[in-house]
């Protein structure tokens, strides 16, 4: 007789994971191809098209690349967070308080020219660091839930956009627009030829994954995270404060959402415009950026890129088959959706056993 065994694994094997991501990723889409047969579509077909838009010409890799950089510093910094067991669900207000800092540094520093683009950075870093800080003040001290306060204070970070952008930021040669004015040529980020990579930001992306993998893997910090992230209890025992480095932790994560959004208004926009515009969802996106690269810094690349090309197909999708925008909120919803189903597969292995 064949009896059904559950055994909880004690490290999943890197096959494991790699198996089980693909096999998510792949139920997610082959749960999406019934939408489009719901809008009178073939899904093979449209997966097809899709690709050759995206991945099978220039023009559609340039834009994966562009797409790709602020997921992928709002993720590999969200990775850190999550390495900690601290849920950080504002990167979206980090970017856009990111942005904020950098079109002050923009247009009301008064800067000299080649100090321009540097202090966009800093103040971008910094305005993303701060608004993730406060929520780590209130958790460390208080005990308040992280999720709650970097959720809601990513609706503050938008409505003080939306409030300067209507009111004392509002751009005298816009004409009715509620943008700021447009930024001095010299805060311009330079990009690659006519697209929009703004390679600064690309290097600075690349630089966080390698600078947070360090830490991870070879730093103090990085240990104090991992025991944190495991238990609490044990880190307390261990002599770890939990403030101090769950406040480096925050710090970093909430930094790299800022140069995100520091990146996308002064290397694409050039202005300050309605946080829809500034952002298309990448700061939540980038928490299933994070989540799909299993705790590997060095995978969000990958991810990244993953998102990016699905944000593409969602101009495909729109331009060639007529379909809504948010249906990329449904992939990305979709995806997310299995992957966390499937941690459950990677814990525990199934098995059959012959009994007499």
């Amino acid at each position: 007789m064949l009896r059904l065994k559950i055994e909880k694994r004690l490290t999943p094997t890197w096959k494991v994971v790699f198996s089980v991501t693909v096999l998510s990723i792949f139920l997610a889409f082959f749960v999406i191809g019934f939408i489009f047969l719901g809008y009178g579509i073939n899904p093979v077909k449209a997966y097809i098209e899709i690709l050759i838009e995206t991945v099978g010409n220039f023009y559609g890799i340039t834009q994966i690349l562009w797409q790709s950089i602020p997921l992928l510093l709002c993720g590999v910094g969200l990775l850190l967070a999550f390495k900690a067991s601290f849920w950080n669900i504002g990167a979206e207000g980090q970017l856009l308080m990111g942005s904020l800092g950098a079109t002050w540094a923009a247009l009301f520093s008064g800067l000299p020219d080649f100090l321009l683009i540097p202090m966009i950075f800093i103040l971008g870093f910094a305005g993303g660091a701060i608004w993730g800080l406060v929520s780590t003040v209130l958790k460390a001290k208080f005990k308040v839930n992280e999720v709650i306060t970097t959720l809601m204070m990513n609706y503050i970070a938008m409505n003080i956009i939306l409030y300067l952008i209507h009111g004392p930021w509002k751009g005298e040669e816009m004409k009715g627009f509620a943008y700021t004015n447009s930024f001095p040529q010299p805060a311009w980020l330079p990009t690659l030829g006519m697209s929009y990579i703004h390679w600064p930001t690309l290097i600075m992306g690349l630089v966080a994954v390698a600078v947070i993998y360090l830490i991870i893997s070879r730093t103090k910090l990085g240990y104090e995270v991992k025991v944190i992230g495991q238990s609490q209890k044990a880190a307390k025992y261990a002599g770890i404060s939990y403030f101090q480095t769950i406040f480096w932790v925050m710090l970093i994560s909430g930094g790299c959402a800022g140069l995100a959004g520091a990146g996308e208004v002064a290397g694409v926009h050039h202005m300050l415009r309605h946080p829809d515009q500034i952002s298309l969802g990448y700061g939540y996106t980038g928490i299933i950026v994070a989540w799909l690269a299993r705790g590997n810094p060095i995978v969000t690349i990958l991810t990244s890129l993953l998102f990016g090309a699905i944000y593409v197909a969602g101009d495909v999708m729109q331009l060639s088959f007529g379909l809504p925008f948010q249906i990329v909120n449904v992939f990305t919803g979709m995806i997310l959706f299995f992957l966390i189903s499937s941690d459950h597969l990677m814990r525990y292995k199934i098995s059959f056993r012959r009994e007499e």
